[in-house]
């Protein structure tokens, strides 16, 4: 398994903190999956009783490495300065970075992210950008001094899946030592596992489980089948063929 940036996931399943029907739910989601990563988007405000710090402490005690994000940042400015705000919080130099660029698609701006991860990286941050499966964004990225690509699967909290099969397996080709992970549009196992299948690293999601009906049971189904999908690629699967191929073989069969 591919590190990142030098650490060692002791499970590929990248989980998101947010719309959990409750505190205890998500603590159990986190439990049952075994999830190796919590990811958090930061709010600017906390509110004058501090009502924020008491999620922040229940997100430390999952005892896993914290990702936060730079999520609803349309701009190089705001996306920075909350990268900023997440490492004075966390103690962590590990940001996804998030910088969009279309409010129906939330999909990244992929200019503004290039520059913004160059602003961060020089300025001592590991950053997870949230990109596209475009190739010459993921080498202007790993130019900017990125180790690690996040493209998405299809828009946040879709559920459509892998949108572009054809070019996530073309960036796992063409960047076969850079730790990929499948980030947003995830909806169901069988597409995390997919994407497993397809060599890539990790898949971070969070609405698939946040908004099912049992939250846990959810992130634990996913947990199970990106493991599943990581054998699988791990085995070298055989090869799809046009053609039907007996599994009996024929020699030694009686001839009437």
């Amino acid at each position: 398994m591919k590190t990142f940036y030098g650490i060692k996931l002791e499970n590929p399943l990248m989980l998101g903190t947010a719309q959990y029907p409750s505190p205890a739910i998500l603590a159990d989601a986190f439990k049952l999956s075994g999830a190796g990563v919590a990811t958090v988007s930061l709010r600017r405000e906390s509110g004058a009783d501090r009502a924020g710090q008491n999620f922040w402490q229940l997100i430390k005690e999952l005892d896993v490495p914290i990702l936060p994000n730079t999520a609803g940042c349309y701009t190089v400015k705001e996306a920075v300065t909350t990268a900023h705000m997440a490492r004075e919080i966390f103690d962590t130099k590990w940001i996804k970075l998030e910088v969009i660029g279309h409010t129906d698609t939330l999909q990244p701006d992929v200019y503004a992210l290039v520059e913004a991860a160059q602003i961060l990286t020089e300025d001592g941050f590991e950053v997870f950008p949230y990109t596209t499966e475009d190739m010459v964004v993921a080498e202007r990225l790993l130019e900017a001094g990125c180790e690690v690509l996040m493209p998405w699967g299809a828009p946040i909290g879709s559920g459509l899946g892998l949108n572009n099969e054809h070019g996530l397996r073309m960036l796992r080709a063409h960047f076969p030592d850079v730790p990929l992970v499948v980030d947003a549009g995830i909806g169901l196992p069988s597409q995390a596992a997919h994407a497993m299948e397809l060599g890539y690293d990790a898949i971070l999601l969070n609405t698939a489980v946040a908004k099912a009906g049992d939250p846990a049971q959810m992130a634990k189904a996913f947990s199970d089948a990106i493991l599943a999908g990581k054998a699988a690629f791990d085995a070298d699967p055989m090869e799809p063929r046009d053609m039907a191929e007996p599994s009996t073989p024929v020699i030694g069969k009686a001839f009437l």
